[in-house]
């Protein structure tokens, strides 16, 4: 209900209009200014936090290979009532640049980002042409980068390609090619990916490659192991991942790297992908050194 020292009321022919006191001018007023300095407090407060945070992560042993599953896109977008997925997959591709920013201060050697599985493309035609519309950018602009050159970041690509586009495939081959001689962080993109299709994409091709050589079909069976299972999957150069983060507050892996994650140590946090900060990401990797790993021993 509106108060009568809220408005001052002038009379406009036949129609009385409400217009804004200067008690309640003032009020927003003063209002804006409160919120402008409780958010440049916060922000002081979290850039200490931030550096809090950093000092104590670089004081242990850090992962070689962090996993990101990066969920949330859509409960973001409905909090922020974004209605074109083309906008919103795009904000969600700007993310990827921090994360590659705090690995190279870091000087963490691996980051494997699942960006859409092979379920994602089978959502609405709209949504899939925002994720791959995204993801086709994002590359397209990784090739150019002088940062990414600057730092010998490598950009690959993991999955099942050959169910993209000709245009998205195109921007992973350009970006593949442009950083293909860097060696000091290795940037994995996961797309069309799905953990159970790499392992059976796998075993069709150790049995593809043995089938040519092996003479009994006793001598394929013996071929099978963890070590020949390994070099077939998409990059068997990758070391397997230490810390898996998932964004989104779901607690499941959903097929991603099932083989490589046996021993990864897992770090789940509610915040959606958009808005994952750089303290979410130096929480997961404090949390991570504060564990035991025993490896099954």
């Amino acid at each position: 209900m509106t108060q009568p020292h809220d408005i001052a009321e002038t009379d406009c022919g036949n129609r009385t209009t409400a217009l804004p006191s200067r008690r309640s001018v003032a009020a927003r007023g003063d209002g804006r200014l409160f919120a402008g300095l409780r958010d440049w407090v916060k922000r002081g407060l979290y850039r200490i936090y931030e550096q809090r945070l950093l000092g104590q992560v670089r004081t242990a042993a850090l992962p070689r290979h962090i996993g990101i599953i990066l969920d949330g896109n859509r409960r973001f977008a409905r909090r922020r009532r974004i209605a074109d997925p083309h906008t919103l997959y795009a904000l969600g591709a700007e993310k990827l640049d921090d994360v590659l920013d705090w690995c190279i201060a870091l000087q963490i050697p691996a980051v494997t980002l699942w960006v859409c599985s092979t379920k994602n493309l089978e959502r609405p035609a709209e949504e899939v042409s925002g994720i791959l519309a995204a993801i086709q950018q994002k590359l397209s602009a990784l090739a150019q980068d002088p940062l990414i050159h600057r730092h010998g970041v490598q950009v690959r690509a993991a999955g099942r390609l050959d169910l993209l586009p000709p245009a998205t495939l195109a921007a992973i081959r350009a970006a593949e090619l442009a950083t293909k001689e860097h060696d000091a962080i290795v940037l994995t993109i996961a797309v069309a990916y799905d953990g159970r299709a790499e392992l059976v994409d796998a075993l069709r091709s150790l049995l593809r490659a043995e089938i040519e050589s092996a003479d009994d079909p006793a001598e394929l069976i013996d071929a099978i192991s963890d070590e020949s299972i390994t070099q077939h999957l998409y990059l068997p150069d990758l070391p397997d991942p230490d810390l898996i983060i998932r964004t989104s507050g779901e607690l499941r892996l959903s097929g991603f790297l099932l083989w490589q994650s046996a021993y990864s140590e897992f770090y789940f946090t509610d915040i959606d992908w958009p808005d994952f900060r750089k303290i979410d990401f130096l929480r997961a990797i404090r949390d991570y050194q504060q564990r035991q790993r025993r490896f099954g021993l």
